[in-house]
């Protein structure tokens, strides 16, 4: 039987480096203190199949897959992921915290790999009948941080090794769409201590939904 507690969809974005998995791990658990329950996940992934066509789009070369093959990619990825987890997790009351969703796409193929928006928004309406979140963090710092970042802990992935140019467009996308949808995206200045963009969160959840994490 579903909860009477409305669950709800809360999605992290950013750059690469940006801190999306440290803050996504410190809000659960602020909101599992608080008698709340949790889901967190990923996207691409989220899913045993959705995991497999995650590998497929992180590994290999930078020009492994065209924009329109990541989209594709991506689009099939997130059916999976929304009707096996996302949307039975909400209907059961579960707060759902999501590492990228649909503004990644927008972004990454969309509007930095030249897919075009429009075409990512009909394809992610028309065909996915896609769940727009209750609140979007955009996590934002500068393009050379967040790769200096990704480099020191060792991690990477085929989209890391697009280059500055690539990522500067992420960058100025994911503003243009946090300026754009104010009311769903909250830019977070994440180029400052964990603690501090941690605070940020928390107000901009107190202010949106009454939780007093």
């Amino acid at each position: 039987m579903a909860s009477t507690s409305p669950g709800r969809f809360v999605t992290f974005e950013g750059g690469e480096g940006a801190g999306k998995s440290t803050q996504i791990a410190r809000l659960a658990a602020r909101l599992e203190a608080v008698g709340l329950r949790v889901l967190r996940t990923r996207e691409p992934g989220g899913t045993e199949e959705a995991e497999a066509i995650r590998r497929l789009l992180l590994e290999g070369r930078a020009e492994r897959w065209t924009p329109t093959a990541e989209l594709l990619l991506v689009a099939a990825a997130r059916a999976e992921h929304l009707a096996r987890v996302i949307e039975p997790a909400l209907e059961a009351g579960v707060w759902v915290l999501c590492d990228r969703y649909l503004d990644s796409t927008r972004v990454y193929q969309g509007l930095a790999g030249g897919v075009g928006l429009e075409r990512v928004d009909r394809l992610q309406r028309e065909v996915l009948d896609f769940r727009l979140p209750d609140l979007t963090i955009l996590l934002d710092l500068p393009v050379e941080v967040g790769l200096a970042r990704r480099r020191a802990a060792g991690a990477g992935s085929r989209f890391e090794r697009k280059g500055p140019a690539f990522h500067a467009r992420v960058r100025e996308g994911f503003r243009m769409l946090a300026a754009a949808e104010p009311e769903r995206i909250a830019l977070v200045d994440a180029d400052r201590p964990l603690e501090e963009i941690e605070a940020a969160i928390l107000a901009l959840l107190r202010a949106r939904f009454g939780i007093d994490a």
